[in-house]
């Protein structure tokens, strides 16, 4: 038994013979497993057949064709039914009344008593049918009989035979005889087969119909796959959209209308095709009827789009492949691209893509900014996008008021104004904030009368959820309301004023509202926008709000986006984006930057702008101290252009400095001993002359003190 043990650790002190003989250990095999008992390997095997995707594509099928029967029965159940009742009427009617559509109500109706009196007729008519059978029978056998008794007359008189008068009536018999010999030797299989035919006929009934759970369908069906767009499926659902010129211009075509298509292209993520319309057929007509064409070529209504070509009697149409508008888009170039920078004035901000998968951009020079649609649709995501492009050109100036608050914290440091929160007292500063943003309009009009040639830097006022202002009752000292749509009304009034004057001296108003009515976003306002944009929207009334009538007469429809669904995807009306010719709007699917993107871009922004001191509240009516305030504006900056730190200035304080000139910052300077001096052709301030200069002046008051 000793020889059999195995050592498998040595002695942590060996001795000296022991440090020089190798041991090998010698590991013994381990015992087979046993093998696993055979209910459960019966179970395994039950389990794999059973989840195998052969049988699984089985199993579905057998449902889907029994189900094709059952409910191809119950479709044609129902169709007897509404044929032999007041069903459908009475359905239609129904129908009519919940659509408000009474005169169509009315209409119903009456097809439904001309129904009803005519089967009234007919069941008054049941109950003399059966008097009026049998004597017809009775007749008809009679009048059978004496034909082919008079038939046996002749042919006796012509063979001199008389038993020839009845033959032809024992020929009839034998007729009729052998008519029964032979129903009973085929009813044995069609007692069979015609249940089988019935069957078969229910299940095509239901097939078509595609009668069965989602699961049970096909694979293509169940995905949400289209049929993939070819010239018969065009032709096929141009044929049935109900236009009859159409139709029976198609029906006349010896090549069944393919001639009126263009080739299939690939456009984005789908295909676009060109269709001439056969005379007598408008576009119009076509573009009226766009869900139904939608449905024909097995696509949702938001995946099918009609424009008008260059091209006379026209349509072009744009079909998506199905599902692929549900995919996300990529990250915008603001967020891939951090050497990216911003041009006002001759770039464009990169906002997101079209329906066809080219990039959509946006011109923001010189053109007032109108955003609004349902809540929680990324309203705010797709302006807070343009304002960080802006940003990242550091000539910009922002001048914000989030009247919500939180979702542009990170332009603190960016905006020279920034007021974030909902109640009144921030509408108050929003309004004050706008009212300040008017004075630098007028100074800058004043300006330019002397010197037409001036240009100035950009201003964009920018509120969000303007529709808190409009709706706000507070009034001021005066008796003065700060929102309502009114001449009296401030808010109203300020952004009227900016809307009418401010683009030529490049002072711009950006808004972004939700839900709009007249009294949240009044006339006057949002048509004093050059670039219009809707997210989703409830009614047409709140997209001819947002778009205007021209815009949606042309097509633009932002209350058939799918809210939640379509969430970031903009109708947008304006002459700063591409759009195809003959269209009035364009649909564009933006790019979302999340908050933390945002700041990352901020934070470039800021970089760009050496020190932005932003102000959180307009504070008025106090004495104020203008070198030290020059020293607030000028915060980090060594040197700033003169006509900047007046600017800076009218930002801080309008009351104060918003007629401030040349001339009056050189005095306040001179008197400090912190003249401005020229620096690259360019009049300038020193950081260091007037730190000096507060330094200097702090330490005279103090020595007045104390003597």
């Amino acid at each position: 038994m000793s020889d059999n043990v195995v050592h498998l650790h040595k002695d942590t002190d060996p001795t000296a013979d022991e440090a020089t003989v190798t041991t090998l250990t010698v590991v013994p095999d381990p015992a087979p497993a046993k093998p696993a008992p055979l209910w459960v390997r019966s179970g395994r095997a039950v389990r794999t057949a059973v989840t195998h995707e052969s049988t699984k594509t089985t199993v579905r099928a057998v449902a889907r064709h029994s189900l094709y029967t059952f409910n191809g029965g119950r479709i044609v159940a129902r169709r007897t039914w509404d044929g032999k009742t007041g069903a459908r009427y009475e359905r239609m009617l129904r129908a009519a009344e919940a659509a408000g559509n009474y005169e169509v109500a009315e209409e119903w109706e009456d097809r439904l008593q001309r129904f009803r009196e005519a089967r009234h007729r007919r069941r008054m008519d049941l109950l003399h049918s059966p008097m009026d059978a049998a004597k017809s029978v009775g007749v008809g056998v009679g009048m059978s009989v004496g034909l082919l008794v008079a038939l046996g007359v002749v042919m006796a008189i012509n063979s001199h035979d008389f038993t020839d008068v009845i033959t032809p009536l024992a020929a009839t018999v034998e007729f009729i005889g052998t008519l029964i010999r032979i129903v009973q030797v085929v009813w044995p299989y069609a007692t069979v087969l015609g249940p089988l035919f019935a069957l078969l006929a229910l299940w095509a009934v239901g097939s078509k119909q595609q009668a069965a759970p989602a699961w049970a369908l096909p694979d293509n069906v169940r995905n949400g796959e289209g049929e993939t767009i070819t010239p018969s499926i065009v032709v096929k659902a141009l044929r049935d959209l109900g236009i009859p010129a159409l139709r029976k211009a198609i029906q006349e075509m010896g090549d069944a209308g393919a001639s009126m298509l263009s080739p299939i292209t690939i456009a984005g993520c789908g295909v676009e095709v060109d269709v001439t319309l056969p005379s007598g057929v408008s576009t119009i007509e076509v573009q009226n009827r766009r869900r139904k064409l939608a449905e024909n070529l097995t696509r949702h209504e938001h995946e099918v789009f009609i424009t008008i070509p260059p091209a006379a009697r026209t349509v072009r149409l744009w079909v998506a492949d199905s599902g692929a508008l549900d995919e996300p888009i990529g990250p915008s170039p603001l967020v891939t691209d951090e050497s990216l920078t911003a041009n006002y004035k001759t770039g464009k901000a990169p906002w997101g893509q079209d329906l066809r998968g080219d990039a959509a951009a946006l011109s923001l020079y010189q053109r007032h900014l109108l955003i609004t649609g349902l809540s929680n649709q990324g309203k705010t995501a797709s302006l807070r996008s343009l304002a960080l492009w802006a940003a990242l050109d550091k000539t910009v100036e922002f001048r914000l008021a989030d009247l919500k608050g939180g979702d542009w914290a990170m332009f603190d440091g960016i905006a020279t104004v920034l007021i974030q929160g909902p109640t009144d007292e921030h509408v108050i500063e929003a309004t004050e904030m706008v009212e300040d943003v008017v004075d630098e309009m007028n100074r800058r009009i004043a300006a330019r009368q002397h010197d037409p040639g001036i240009v100035f830097d950009p201003l964009i006022c920018i509120v969000d959820e303007a529709q808190v202002a409009f709706m706000c009752p507070v009034k001021d000292e005066d008796g003065r309301p700060y929102g309502g749509s009114k001449a009296t009304s401030r808010y109203f009034m300020a952004v009227r004023k900016i809307h009418n004057q401010g683009r030529v001296v490049n002072v711009l108003m950006w808004q972004g509202t939700q839900d709009p009515t007249d009294q949240n976003l009044p006339k006057l306002v949002r048509e004093g926008a050059h670039t219009r944009a809707s997210l989703a929207l409830g009614t047409e009334s709140q997209a001819r709000m947002a778009l205007g009538d021209k815009a949606v007469d042309g097509g633009a429809a932002p209350n058939l986006l799918r809210p939640g669904l379509d969430r970031g995807t903009l109708v947008v009306a304006s002459d700063g984006i591409e759009i195809p010719k003959g269209q009035s709007s364009i649909t564009v699917r933006t790019h979302y930057i999340s908050d933390d993107e945002a700041k990352a871009i901020a934070a470039r922004a800021k970089a760009m702008r050496h020190g932005i001191t932003t102000l959180h509240a307009i504070e008025r009516g106090e004495e104020r101290d203008p070198l030290a305030d020059i020293a607030n504006v000028l915060g980090s900056d060594t040197r700033v252009r003169t006509q900047e730190v007046i600017t800076r200035l009218a930002a801080l304080n309008a009351d104060a400095y918003g007629g401030w000139s040349f001339i009056d910052l050189k005095r306040v300077l001179d008197d400090a001993g912190a003249e401005p001096y020229k620096s690259d052709g360019r009049m300038v301030v020193a950081r260091d002359r007037i730190v000096r200069a507060l330094a200097n002046r702090d330490s005279d008051g103090s020595a007045s003190a104390s003597e």
